[in-house]
């Protein structure tokens, strides 16, 4: 390999949908890049999430990311080539009870007075148009219509692709054990050598934390295993995907019949062996969720379940923009089981920043100097 090509405007550490993304609006920008991941690209959280879509309940700080990403997701084919599966029916958050409408609808008057409109409450009747097999005893909700779900791997491996196809160098399977200072550049080393780029991009999901710490920027990183299952096929009974604000639950049928369960249920990860181990008897009360709202779910059989391993910050907010310390260094994880919707915005606003020096897209509350002193962690505002 000769030392040109060891040499990039920017190196991307992280082959997840982040790392890929931003690779990609690099290279849109005419950014050499260099992206390094240690397996292969959406091996890990990127790959085998629930693959949900979703500007629905999520935090404040989040949704300028998101309403960004979901401008995206909505032209996603014109963007890398592929419809990564993406279907756009909605998802919904079911109100179990009179107390959970008035929590909902409390959100939804809240996000209207700070400019938001996406979230809209909805009564029973609504409700039972949109998810027919829902429980008679939930009163309403909210929707968000152009929300979807799409196939996690393909997707990321799609923005891997074209990617590549704009020149973006791709090292799949290059560990990278190391990162500092050498003169104008940083240096990446890694056990295939080291690279050398001027800016670096820190898109290492669960393994993150381990960069940050060599840039003396430590994170309070926790590694996660959200546990996911799917059914036998069954009868064509909902389009949207539904989730829950009291009881854990993201729920969807695929177009084959398939049902996915998830909601954030966590085994336990093993991150430096590469592997997971499922929790069944969180998984059972996961099942129970979904056999009290959904009747038409008791006779289904579960075929498989799984867990994929991620990063989660102690506020449930990713770290994402301009390392606190070093010029030429940017952070990108730590989205806490809910940053496969963000991807393709986040890349953009990353290539944006890395590119011009700012964004229009207000960050300010997810960069890394929140964790600079315990007390500024911010409280969790997810629905």
């Amino acid at each position: 390999m000769s030392a040109a090509r060891r040499i990039a405007d920017v190196i991307v550490i992280g082959g997840g949908i982040h790392g890929c993304s931003t690779a990609l609006h690099c290279a849109m920008r005419g950014l050499s890049v260099i992206l390094i991941e240690k397996d292969h690209a959406g091996r890990h959280a990127s790959g085998v999430n629930a693959g949900g879509v979703r500007q629905l309940a999520r935090h404040v700080a989040e949704i300028p990311l998101s309403n960004t990403s979901m401008a995206l997701w909505h032209r996603i084919e014109d963007l890398v080539d592929d419809d990564c599966g993406f279907t756009s029916d909605g998802q919904v958050l079911v109100a179990e009870d009179e107390e959970d409408l008035g929590n909902c609808r409390a959100r939804v008057d809240d996000l209207t007075l700070r400019g938001f409109h996406h979230e809209e409450l909805i009564d029973a009747t609504e409700l039972r148009r949109l998810v027919p097999a829902v429980s008679d005893a939930c009163p309403g909700g909210v929707v968000s219509r152009r929300d979807g779900a799409a196939i996690p791997l393909r997707a990321t491996q799609a923005f891997k692709r074209k990617a590549r196809s704009l020149g973006a160098d791709i090292r799949e399977g290059v560990r990278v054990t190391r990162v500092s200072r050498d003169g104008a550049n940083w240096r990446v080393e890694t056990d295939h050598g080291a690279f050398l780029a001027p800016r670096i991009v820190n898109a290492a999901g669960a393994w993150a934390d381990r960069i940050a710490a060599d840039l003396g920027e430590p994170v309070p990183l926790e590694v996660i295993a959200p546990m996911l299952m799917i059914t036998a096929a069954m009868p064509a009974f909902i389009k949207p995907v539904v989730i829950l604000r009291k009881r854990k639950l993201s729920f969807k049928q695929f177009a084959n019949g398939t049902v996915l369960i998830g909601g954030g249920y966590l085994g336990r990860a093993i991150r430096d062996e590469n592997r997971t181990v499922l929790d069944w008897g969180k998984l059972a009360t996961n099942a129970r969720t979904v056999w009290d709202l959904f009747p038409i779910m008791r006779a289904a059989p579960i075929l498989r379940a799984w867990a994929g391993i991620e990063a989660r910050m102690p506020d449930d907010l990713p770290v994402f923009g301009k390392s606190a310390k070093h010029e030429g260094v940017y952070h990108q994880f730590g989205f806490s089981a809910h940053g496969f919707q963000l991807g393709p915005g986040a890349g953009a606003v990353m290539a944006e920043i890395i590119a011009t020096g700012s964004s229009n897209v207000p960050i300010d509350r997810l960069g890394i100097a929140r964790f600079s002193a315990p007390s500024s962690h911010q409280p969790s505002l997810r629905a």
